[in-house]
């Protein structure tokens, strides 16, 4: 078998190479409007490794290309790719003038629709779920449909996260240490100072790093690489904000050897598509470079961008059929203007400083470092001593009195016994007060201030029973990159690279408004004596605003990777091969001594260290200048995220027992044909991931054995999942066919099979049992039954078709209809395990189970169907050598509601709970939604200066 392999390595090594002649191939490419010649022009010779950047004249040359005919690629960001077809005869001199790119107007337009969609769901401080901003800047066919046109419904590619992509910016790695993803924000509102991208497929080799499973997206900012020009941007739209305004300037490098950028943003509204939600985000970037000679350059980039918006949560069916899918129960109106509690805020300006270094002609050494600072902020209520201020709590919804129970009696369920009359007085009180009440919120926090008479003449401020207060996370982020590039003979070339990353993050709660009160308790109301203190080293404390209570901690996370890559190019075989070493070392330590955890949660905990490695290898058949082969595989393993490896980080220095890396193995073939008027591509993949772990929180009932007692058996759990195998199998499809000069039609298609291919083990932390002596509170519930359950969150199928006409007088309209299926909710992992059909007062089966209605309780629902229509279009004019153009775009025509995702509550943790809740016909504790936008539209109105 070895010498199997030594021998097909020497054969591909030894692959025929060029048939030298002295023909020259030159041109001169120019921009379609305005007949100025175009710099850093991609031409490349299809297929084969001849690639140049034209000069600042437009120009291109090549020498000694091979025989025969062949097909010529220009590409620039901004622009149309052009694919032109030529024939190589042995000495000529072939010149093909004047080449005219078009703007790519569609594309860049829709670039600032994908970042509508781009804010994620999550609840904490973590990144990004959404990859549609990552897939913007690609010309697949397939890729855009996913971005622009699938987007909106929450489709991932090969259902996959963001985690699994590598996201850029001047070679550093923007993906956060906590939980491997990148924080769009950063640099949201700045879409065309973040235009000059390249973009890796899968495991495609990347010249940069050595990616991931889901790709690679590289955004350069380097001051020299802009056009020169001033662009100013005023946008409206329906969906998380109301109005936009940008502008970019750059001054190209000058006679001084200096180039300059600035770009600004603003977007804004009151309120967005759902109720409640606002939106205000500044956004700010500077860039200069100075050229010290032909050899060396230095790079400096500034970022700002400031981001608040108001989130909305998901809805129960009830919540929904009792009000309308844009509700959202995070709102409330205070002194006649709408408030939200749940505010996301993230301020972390970023400044990152490049060193380009031209070895020689063939090599280059790129240097860079960042230093990013700030914060995430999420705020909401706490409360203590009070009821629960969120408006669809389920005390006071309708189905908590439709679905009530008797007591059970001995082992058999209680009987049904609904309360219709104060369910009607729940349901009316809902309508009449469907928000948060601030108003009453102020009072509880107040003592009424009253004459001789008994009257009410003001309020004096007491102890606050509730406030509003921010999760914060602050951090402070060191990295230090450099890459070298070179090529080492006419055929093969090299990179090479190492990154260092250094974080410290300070994770508290901060007290952000007492809410008309005078202080608040440092202490964990639904806990009793020692174990209610947030700090025993500072116990009853009495917080105020600006003072950080609750949980106070530091992560300390210090990483070290590095890769080498080859690449191999000859005249019908490219292939690479690459390979990473990664280093990765978390510790956490406590600022508070938490009462219940009062040994392992104050100081610094134990060092987790984690080395990894990974290998990928590609190959590429040229079957023609138009058609090719091509076959990417990767094997890597990955550390576990800062975020999974201390599971209750808020209270503890805990680790999970047996905690590993994750492996993770990936295989993609593809068949690729390209012409000057037919591009198409087919891929099939499969990738099997390994050893997951996730963690989440909730409050479950009757989970827990108490061995024959009455005792209560509900409890505030941590639930863990270990060794999560994951399995995604799929095909992708694109096809686009331009039928006249005019009409272009486009096709996409994808099918996944993305399941879970396992049962991984779930255990179970309950805090209120932790004592001196046991640290470690937790329940090992065994296998979780999950094998062959959907993954959740995404589409499993999407489909898409369009067409597009261009005028020669410069207008266009296109539209495209869309079809996403196979979307299911986020299971209940702990209803998966064998304790579910066992009763906890008794530790014995319940005698009404039967395998039929388990396994009709425990299906995973299958979200509908859904149809989307789009239809963009616009118009572009030179006004005294001035270039204005108008875009517009209608997403979702029909105006469709949809489920974009959801989760089931875990709260009814056995069958007999879970039984008697979906039997009453109005469950108290069914699933919850979110839905996607409606219709909206998106009109943008840019000025070329």
């Amino acid at each position: 078998m070895k010498k199997y392999y030594l021998l097909l390595f020497f054969t591909l090594f030894t692959v025929t190479s060029w048939a030298q002649n002295s023909s020259t191939l030159s041109g001169k490419v120019l921009d379609a409007k305005t007949h100025k010649p175009l710099e850093y022009v991609v031409v490349s010779v299809q297929n084969t490794s001849k690639m140049q950047l034209t000069t600042s004249s437009g120009t291109f040359l090549f020498n000694s290309l091979a025989l025969g005919p062949q097909m010529l690629l220009f590409h620039s960001q901004g622009y149309k790719d052009a694919l032109y077809p030529v024939t190589i005869r042995v000495n000529q001199t072939l010149d093909l003038g004047n080449i005219l790119l078009e703007h790519d107007e569609i594309s860049q337009q829709q670039m600032a629709v994908i970042r509508l969609y781009d804010e994620d769901l999550s609840e904490d401080n973590s990144g990004s779920e959404s990859i549609s901003g990552m897939l913007q800047s690609s010309q697949d066919i397939f890729q855009k449909a996913a971005a622009f046109n699938w987007g909106q419904a929450r489709f991932r590619v090969r259902g996959l996260n963001t985690e699994q992509a590598v996201i850029m910016i001047n070679g550093i790695k923007m993906n956060k240490i906590y939980d491997g993803r990148p924080q769009w924000s950063n640099w949201g509102g700045l879409n065309d100072a973040t235009r000059n991208q390249e973009f890796t497929i899968g495991t495609t080799a990347s010249d940069y790093t050595f990616g991931s499973i889901l790709g690679t997206q590289h955004m350069n900012t380097r001051a020299s690489t802009y056009r020169t020009g001033t662009k100013a941007t005023l946008s409206a739209t329906n969906t998380n904000y109301n109005g936009r305004a940008m502008i970019t300037h750059a001054t190209g490098m000058n006679s001084k050897g200096w180039a300059f950028v600035f770009s600004a943003g603003k977007r804004l509204t009151r309120e967005g598509h759902f109720e409640g939600t606002t939106y205000d985000a500044n956004s700010l970037l500077l860039g200069v470079e100075k050229k010290i000679n032909d050899q060396h350059a230095i790079n400096f980039t500034g970022m700002y961008a400031r981001n608040e918006r108001g989130k909305n949560g998901p809805n129960s069916a009830e919540v929904i059929a009792l009000t309308n899918v844009n509700y959202n129960a995070y709102w409330g109106y205070q002194d006649g203007e709408k408030r939200n509690s749940r505010v996301k805020t993230i301020e972390e300006p970023l400044f990152i400083l490049n060193h380009y270094f031209k070895v020689n002609k063939d090599s280059d050494l790129n240097t860079s470092f960042m230093y990013q600072f700030g914060g995430i902020g999420n705020s909401k209520i706490d409360y203590q001593n009070a009821n629960s201020p969120d408006p669809t709590y389920f005390r006071k919804m309708p189905s908590y009195f439709t679905a009530l129970y008797e007591r059970d009696n001995g082992e058999f369920s209680g009987a049904f016994i609904p309360d219709f009359e104060n369910a009607a007085k729940s349901e009316a009180s809902f309508l009449a007060n469907p928000q948060i009440d601030w108003s009453a919120l102020y009072r509880a926090n107040q003592n009424p201030i009253t004459n001789q008479n008994g009257t009410i003449t003001g309020y004096t401020a007491a102890k606050s029973h509730y406030v509003l207060y921010e999760d914060r996370t602050d951090d402070k982020l060191f990295v230090g990159n450099s890459v070298f590039n070179t090529v080492l003979t006419e055929n093969i070339s090299l990179q090479a690279g190492a990154t260092f990353r250094k974080l410290k993050s300070h994770n508290y709660q901060k007290l952000t408004d007492l809410l008309g009160g005078s202080y608040f308790e440092d202490i964990d109301g639904f806990y009793k004596g020692k174990q209610a203190q947030a700090d025993l080293n500072n116990p009853n404390r009495q917080v105020k605003v600006g003072d950080a209570y609750g949980y106070n901690f530091l992560f300390d996370a210090t990483t070290f990777d590095a890769f080498t890559q080859f690449k191999f190019a000859y005249t019908k075989v490219d292939f690479y091969l690459a390979q990473t070493f990664s280093n990765s070392s978390y510790q956490r330590e406590g600022l508070y001594k938490n009462g219940i955890y009062e040994n392992i949660s104050f100081g610094k905990s134990q060092k987790l260290k984690f080395e990894n490695f990974g290998f990928k290898a590609g190959l590429t058949y040229k079957i023609s200048g138009k058609q090719l082969f091509h076959f990417n595989a990767a094997h890597l393993t990955i550390a576990p995220s800062l975020r999974n490896a201390f599971p209750n980080s808020r209270l503890n220095n805990a680790t999970l027992d047996g905690l590993k890396s994750e492996t993770i193995s990936s295989v993609d073939a593809n068949y690729i044909f390209r012409s000057p008027n037919i591009k198409a591509r087919a891929t099939a993949y499969y990738i099997a991931m390994r050893d997951a772990t996730k963690t989440s929180f909730f409050y479950a009932e009757g989970i827990f054995d108490n061995g024959g007692g009455d005792t209560n058996t509900n409890a505030f759990v941590g639930q863990s999942l270990t060794n999560i195998n994951t399995r995604n199998v799929g095909l992708e499809l694109s096809f686009e066919y331009q039928l006249t000069t005019t009409i272009k039609t486009t096709f996409a298609a994808a099918y996944g099979k993305n399941i879970y291919a396992n049962n991984p083990n779930l255990s179970v932390n309950n805090d209120a049992l932790a004592t001196v002596e046991n640290t470690k509170p937790s329940f090992d519930f065994g296998p979780a039954l999950l094998k062959n359950y959907k993954q959740a969150g995404m589409p499993q199928q999407a489909y898409s078709l369009g067409l597009e006409y261009r005028d020669p007088k410069y207008w266009w309209v296109a539209t495209n209809l869309n079809y996403l299926a196979d979307a299911y909710i986020d299971f209940s992992s702990i209803t998966r395990t064998n304790s579910f059909n066992i009763n906890p007062a008794s530790s014995a089966p319940f005698p009404e189970v039967t395998a039929e209605r388990s396994a009709e309780l425990l299906k995973q629902e299958r979200f509908p169907a859904v149809f989307l229509l789009n239809v963009i279009g616009g118009k572009s004019w030179r006004i005294k050598r001035k270039y204005i153009g108008l875009f517009i775009s209608i997403n979702n025509v029909l105006n469709l509601r949809y489920k974009t995702g959801g989760y089931e509550q875990a709260r009814n943790g056995n069958f007999r709970q879970l039984n008697q809740d979906v039997s009453s016909g109005t469950p108290s504790f069914g699933s919850k939604y979110y839905y996607g936008y409606g219709r909206t539209f998106f009109l943008n109105l840019s000025f070329n200066l």
